[in-house]
């Protein structure tokens, strides 16, 4: 397929990274120019990450000038910005695929190119897996250089300086490059820094130091220790690294990553000269670099959708609501008439929509940065002083924190109410985001109480449940997906816990729903009854504690139970199952199915699609039903 491209000769001489070898450093700042603009126009009309890549642009192409990738490993930490990397690494005529069904992926992926050393979309693993590949190297005594990739942001993250004191304690070699965007470009970054950097990150000051040591390891130790002293505070009150030292790191920054003047002879630097340990260079870039509407709303231009990539101005489309949004309105309602309601969140108010909680409430409002462990501990000491702490975050990075959610909430059974964003598929982001997984690892647990709305009314219902729970952890998870355009955000009225409903009454066969699949029961249940088969439609709502009373009522009055759910393997079907297995339903030939996600993680593209292709649609009840009344099955099309 042949794609339209903005006037690049630069770029259009790059197939792979060792095409630069040969550009000029003016080759390189003009192929960075062309690269803004390719990366601008590319996800003008994909939508995606948009602000973190162009705030890289100057240093992925000097990384891929100086170090010879993919023999060098380069780590991108997240992944938010690999965008250019992709561009750069021979994926340039299929970025118009970004994020589409079968296309590329929106991270960094092993099985999508081998310049993607290790894939990433979560927070803060770079560092962790740079030192797993450095010593990696070292024992099979290879020579190549390993790089990370982070972001300050990323190094809110404890297990960035867990991986950063053991690399100290190791001293493999190993560059990470701390791309720090919420530091101003000033005079800081100017000359004297960079002159600065150079010195330090030089082959002549390297000896300088060498000899240093050497020197003073002939007089008693005491002088020894002073001379490190000495040279870790002369670099430290000159950059300001003595925290990164103090890990075990010589620190070379902070250097301007948009003037590859400054930044190409460091990188020079760090890659000929054989340090004895690793190194951490304090690079400064600004968010969203080069476009004027993601330089003065870099959150707005974090994730985009499609938009005019002269303006910046979005494609126009129908003003929505989210479940996300419902949830903050909703959570600011209830902490009118309740002081001790907190919020917190692990550097994602935006994304869990707390923004408008945030500006009401901001004494209450509590982000603590990429810290989700923290973030479910510190709620955990929350209430047990009797506060009402909601933990908005999602799903799949309530894993992050899994063993603080044992160990510190359920058991000790305190009541921290968990909103669980993101539950079930997530579309154009793909497996790494997707919510699959928190009803089996949280249905695991004793004295939990796990609810699922099937829409934004129960969803409210839900939260108000939650905060009446207080003597154990509750749960709710909710989709990436819009609600009414007519949603309330007043608070809802608590639910008897573990009691769900029947919404339609038959015969025969009934599906017995939790989440948001409820219109996919609806739907199927009158595509049955057109063909003669009545179906009772229930509504779990709660995955844990069962409603075993329904359980019985439906068992005993119908040939056939499936179960739907937006979940793994081991989930709500799961303990249905096991239920209906204790109580001996099993045993005089009663039929049961669950439907749930395939054993497998399931690629990006759109949910509709997702949901088809995974057999969690109106389309798979129809034929589950059919199968299992023994009555001709429609044809399955595009399932796995």
């Amino acid at each position: 397929m042949s794609v339209s491209h903005p006037h690049t000769p630069h770029l259009d001489r790059v197939t792979v990274p060792a095409d630069l070898k040969s550009f000029s450093k003016e080759d390189l700042k003009a192929l960075a120019h062309e690269l803004r603009a390719d990366v601008i126009h590319t996800v003008s009309k994909t939508g995606g990450h948009l602000g973190a890549g162009l705030g890289v642009i100057e240093l992925t192409v000097a990384l891929h000038h100086v170090f010879d990738t993919p023999k060098d490993k380069l780590i991108w930490d997240v992944g938010h910005q690999s965008y250019p990397h992709k561009i750069l690494t021979g994926r340039r005529e299929q970025m118009h695929t970004l994020r589409q069904p079968g296309g590329l992926y929106g991270f960094p992926k092993r099985t999508e190119s081998p310049y993607d050393a290790f894939g990433t979309a979560h927070s803060s693993t770079s560092i962790s897996a740079a030192v797993g590949m450095a010593v990696a190297r070292d024992q099979k005594k290879e020579d190549h250089h390993v790089i990370a990739v982070i972001g300050d942001g990323a190094m809110s993250a404890g297990m960035a300086y867990e991986a950063m004191n053991n690399a100290g304690a190791l001293d493999s070699r190993l560059i990470v490059i701390l791309n720090d965007n919420d530091m101003s470009i000033a005079p800081s970054t100017g000359a004297m820094s960079a002159y600065l950097s150079r010195l330090l990150s030089s082959g002549s000051y390297q000896s300088f130091r060498d000899m240093g040591r050497h020197l003073v390891r002939k007089f008693p130790k005491p002088f020894e220790n002073a001379f490190k002293r000495a040279e870790e505070y002369m670099r430290g009150f000159m950059t300001g690294g003595t925290l990164f030292e103090e890990l075990g790191f010589f620190y070379v920054g902070p250097v301007d990553g948009h003037n590859l003047d400054h930044l190409l002879p460091v990188l020079y630097n760090l890659r000929d000269n054989d340090y004895a340990g690793p190194v951490l260079l304090h690079v400064v870039t600004e968010k969203g670099r080069g476009f004027t509407p993601a330089e003065t709303s870099p959150e707005k231009a974090h994730g985009v959708g499609k938009y005019d990539p002269l303006t910046g101005k979005a494609e126009p489309g129908p003003k929505v609501e989210t479940y996300s949004s419902c949830f903050g309105k909703t959570l600011t309602a209830m902490a009118e008439s309740d002081p001790k309601l907190i919020a917190i969140t692990a550097a994602m108010p935006s994304g869990t929509g707390l923004t408008t909680f945030q500006e009401t409430y901001p004494e209450r409002f509590f982000d603590v940065g990429i810290a989700e462990q923290h973030a479910v501990t510190f709620a955990a000491g929350l209430a047990a002083e009797g506060l009402t702490p909601f933990v908005a975050i999602y799903s799949t990075f309530l894993q992050r924190a899994y063993d603080q959610v044992v160990h510190d909430v359920a058991l000790q059974s305190l009541s921290v109410r968990f909103a669980l964003d993101r539950a079930g598929l997530v579309g154009a982001d793909g497996a790494t985001h997707a919510g699959a997984f928190d009803i089996t690892y949280l249905g695991a647990l004793p004295n939990f109480v796990i609810m699922a709305p099937a829409d934004e009314t129960e969803l409210r219902h839900m939260m108000a449940t939650a905060q009446a729970i207080d003597d154990r952890p509750s749960a709710f998870r909710f989709p990436r997906a819009d609600v009414s355009a007519t949603a309330s955000f007043i608070p809802g009225t608590p639910l008897e816990i573990g009691k769900g409903r029947i919404l339609s009454e038959g015969s025969t066969v009934c599906f017995l729903n939790v989440g948001t699949r409820l219109e996919s029961c609806l739907t199927a249940a009158n595509r049955l009854r057109d063909q003669g088969i009545n179906v009772t439609v229930a509504d779990a709502r709660f995955i844990k504690p069962l409603d075993t009373a329904l359980i019985d009522q439906l068992a005993q009055n119908h040939e056939v139970m499936i179960t739907i759910e937006e979940g793994s393997i081991g989930g709500f079907g799961s303990h249905v199952a096991q239920y209906l297995a204790t109580q001996g339903y099993f045993d005089h030939g009663f039929k049961f199915r669950s439907l749930f996600l395939p054993d497998r993680f399931v690629d990006h593209g759109t949910m509709d699609g997702q949901y088809h292709a995974c057999f969690l649609d109106a389309d798979a009840l129809v034929q589950t039903a059919l199968s299992l009344t023994k009555r001709p099955t429609l044809k399955a099309v595009g399932r796995a």
